[in-house]
């Protein structure tokens, strides 16, 4: 379990040790092109399988993808089960393929709503790939950042019924569906939208955030590049001055 970064300053390297992604535009991407809206989440999984593939290979431990959030539900039902059905094709297709490379998958989220095939194949995939060492990819599904918190809220005080007092912040992040990973470094949104739409709320609290105009499908792995190379330009203060900063660097 890793700590809060509101408590202790992580170490800060060239390369963010963790990416979170929220991938916007795949419908859009579909629509300039007079497609359907699932040929664009098509095309956008030709992108995760761009980004894993320059994440690792850029030294990134942690990858996560917002691949469906719990408010995407209210989405037409027809594009919602192709969602699904594209997302137990890319578990059949794909797991196996991060495995080859020594990748961890992992996915957080609430699970209930899902069909029980969906989950065995997650579950299998997870199982596969546990002692994965590359890389850690994440897919966040059915998953909402208040959701993970309440959640967690629930799981603490079940184990601690005495914390229904209050708590330090810190008793929590244990219960977070995120607590295996360090906070992530950079965030990263395609799309052109300019918010983080109930994501990992609680550990975004200080990563970098990063937005492109570019919609999902076109963001490869130069794009990738050009998001870390800005990351590389900040200056991570975690409520330091920059003359702490700099002395601290000496």
């Amino acid at each position: 379990m890793f700590t809060s970064s509101t408590k202790i300053i992580p170490e800060v390297g060239a390369v963010p040790r963790h990416v979170a992604i929220i991938m916007d535009g795949n419908g859009r991407w579909a629509g300039r092109r007079m497609l359907p809206r699932v040929a664009g989440h098509k095309r956008g999984v030709e992108a995760v399988r761009e980004v894993i593939k320059g994440c690792a290979d850029q030294g990134v431990e942690f990858l996560t993808l917002f691949a469906f959030s719990s408010e995407n539900w209210r989405r037409p039902a027809d594009e919602v089960s192709f969602l699904m059905q594209l997302f137990m094709l890319a578990l059949e297709q794909e797991v196996a393929k991060l495995h080859q490379n020594n990748i961890r998958f992992k996915v957080i989220g609430d699970l209930s709503r899902f069909e029980p095939r969906l989950v065995g194949l997650i579950r299998e995939g997870e199982r596969l790939t546990a002692n994965n060492g590359r890389c850690t990819l994440t897919v966040a599904a059915n998953y909402g950042g208040r959701w993970d918190i309440a959640n967690a809220v629930r799981a603490m005080l079940a184990e601690h019924p005495e914390y229904a007092g209050g708590f330090d912040p810190d008793a929590l992040a244990p219960y977070l569906a995120m607590a295996y990973a360090p906070e992530p470094d950079l965030f990263i949104r395609t799309g052109g939208e300019h918010r983080i739409s109930n994501f990992l709320l609680w550990q975004l609290a200080y990563t970098e955030l990063y937005f492109t105009d570019l919609l999902w499908p076109d963001f490869d792995r130069e794009a990738l590049a050009a998001a870390i190379r800005s990351y590389q330009q900040r200056e991570r203060r975690f409520g330091r001055t920059s003359e702490q900063l700099r002395a601290a660097t000496r």
